[in-house]
């Protein structure tokens, strides 16, 4: 430890690990003797070199939270830009198939439908012959299958040939294959008689977007919906296709979201991308991540760590709130009992998106302050200001 380094430690010790005279005259013994139990600890540094010690009237307003040093897969990693989306399959854009008039609206932007809840009335000319397809469909399949039964009654008594119990078969396929695409056609359209028709959710999920006004005619295919599962979501990384080609299926990501500082997500690649963006020259990296509280939203931004090439090797991190720049270098601090705080001097190395490398100064399982640690960083900078004339109020 440097000398420089030296001098700043006993600073802090001296500014900050007796309690001021104006301390002592206002909470007398009593607090005293509260602050002894409190310190009664068997994980207690003595106050000494490194130390930082607060006082405890100071400390309930400093809200410090603490984090361990975890263990990490090592080799080389990459930091992109990503965001999150709906997964493809868990998500649909209701259109009408006809041109239509909107009639009611049930449902807004934010809502949460249940699968064949209703979203919207309208009225269209065209419904009542798409229905009627159906059931037409429907009519000719069930023609189809009490032929084939029959012709097998039959060829069972050998009154007629297995040719046509063949023939019958293929009918019956047809018909179903022509049910199916009619049916396909008039998903979703649900209704009476005029060419009224009810636009019906086709899954569970949430109503991300509305395009759909009262009174106004929308042409076929105009969205008027889009529900989506958002139980599961996409994270979609993009990363430069130098970096992109040497991610692996599998390869471990760390995600860190603007809307939650503080957050790191762990997730794994899923799929990478088989085209390039030739004006970014990226390619996107897909992992899936579970949204089973709901606190995460399509759209938001997101940074995402991961690890390319080999990763046999281990490292260590920490949150990048926990290391604060002080004197010649970086420090983390470390709880060692109540009101007491070891600065660690550390090593640091690469940021991993929301997190750093720590290449020396700490193991795995130790304990840092990660929210606050920048206050403890301002008491110990007013202590070596200070001196011994430093106190806390």
């Amino acid at each position: 430890m440097s000398t420089a380094w030296r001098a700043l430690l006993a600073l802090v010790v001296m500014g900050c690990g007796a309690p001021s005279e104006h301390h002592d005259d206002e909470h007398g013994e009593h607090d005293e003797h509260e602050a002894a139990d409190e310190h009664d600890d068997h994980d207690e540094a003595p106050a000494g070199e490194g130390v930082l010690v607060i006082d405890p009237s100071m400390l309930r307003d400093l809200r410090l939270t603490t984090a361990p040093v975890e263990a990490r897969p090592g080799g080389e990693m990459v930091t992109a830009l990503a965001e999150l989306q709906t997964a493809p399959d868990l998500s649909n854009d209701l259109a009408p198939l006809l041109e239509a008039r909107i009639e009611r609206v049930l449902v807004n932007a934010g809502d949460r439908v249940e699968q064949g809840q209703p979203l919207a009335h309208l009225v269209s000319l065209g419904a009542a012959p798409l229905r009627a397809e159906v059931s037409s469909a429907s009519a000719r399949v069930e023609l189809a299958e009490a032929t084939l039964a029959r012709r097998r009654a039959l060829a069972a008594d050998r009154i007629v040939p297995a040719r046509e119990v063949q023939e019958a078969e293929a009918e019956v396929a047809q018909a179903r294959a022509a049910l199916a695409a009619a049916a396909g056609s008039a998903r979703g359209v649900r209704g009476g008689p005029r060419g009224q028709v009810v636009l019906a959710s086709p899954r569970a999920g949430i109503v991300l977007a509305r395009d759909a006004i009262v009174g106004s005619v929308v042409e076929p295919g105009h969205v008027l919906f889009r529900v989506a599962d958002i139980s599961q979501l996409w994270l979609v990384a993009h990363l430069f296709e130098r970096d992109a080609v040497r991610v692996a299926h599998g390869a471990p990501v760390r995600v860190t979201l603007a809307a939650r500082p503080g957050v790191v997500i762990d997730a794994s690649v899923a799929r990478v991308g088989s085209q390039v963006n030739t004006e970014s020259r990226t390619l996107d990296v897909i992992a899936e991540l579970s949204n089973a509280d709901g606190s995460l939203r399509p759209g938001m931004a997101a940074t995402a760590a991961i690890a390319i090439g080999e990763r046999e090797d281990r490292l260590l991190a920490v949150p990048s709130g926990a290391l604060q720049r002080l004197a010649e270098g970086w420090v983390v601090f470390v709880p060692r009992g109540a009101g007491r705080f070891e600065v660690r001097e550390v090593g640091r190395g690469r940021d991993f998106g929301g997190e750093v490398e720590i290449v020396s100064g700490l193991e795995a399982g130790e304990s840092v302050v990660v929210d606050g640690a920048f206050l403890l960083k301002a008491e110990a900078e007013r202590a070596q200001g200070g001196g011994e004339e430093h106190h806390h109020h």
